[in-house]
């Protein structure tokens, strides 16, 4: 195992190589507008995974896919010579779905944030179901108004009860 700041090192100039790479040298007309968005190294140094994402409709994806597998073996011959390792990693290029799932998030927040403004506009022209204020206020019975000066409650006929 390597430590892992020398491995995070080694995984940034494998980046910049393979961007150098594909903005100069890579001639290839499949190759799409392509931007290398991270690289990732196993703790062993053997296998590195380079993110990208492609700029165009799904055609130009599968055409710039199969571009960079085809300059897989160019670019890890150039990885080798510049960064110096005994071990040169094999390189694998992953599609980045970062820019999907943004745009699949926006598309969420905007659905809750209508919601939210149906719920706001009816909640404007909405009354309680019950008693506006359904808490009690103290010394307030629900009912009672008891006096207390001795004298019993009158009912409806004006009689007394004791």
């Amino acid at each position: 195992m390597v430590d892992a700041a020398r491995a995070r090192k080694l995984a940034d100039r494998i980046q910049q190589i393979v961007a150098e790479m594909l903005e100069r040298r890579i001639k290839d007309p499949r190759l799409g507008f392509v931007t290398v968005t991270d690289t990732r190294i196993t703790n062993d140094l053997r296998d590195a995974t380079v993110y990208y994402t492609v700029y165009g409709t799904e055609a130009e994806r599968a055409d710039s896919a199969a571009a960079l597998e085809s300059a897989k073996g160019v670019i890890r011959s150039e990885v080798g010579r510049q960064t110096g390792v005994r071990h040169t990693p094999s390189i694998t290029f992953a599609l980045d779905s970062v820019m999907e799932n943004v745009q699949h998030i926006d598309e969420l927040l905007a659905q809750a944030r209508a919601r939210d403004a149906e719920v706001a506009k009816a909640a404007q022209t909405a009354t309680p179901a019950g008693d506006a204020n359904p808490y009690k206020e103290p010394g307030e019975a629900a009912g009672d108004e008891d006096d207390d000066d001795g004298a019993g409650e009158a009912d409806a006929a004006g009689r007394t009860s004791s």
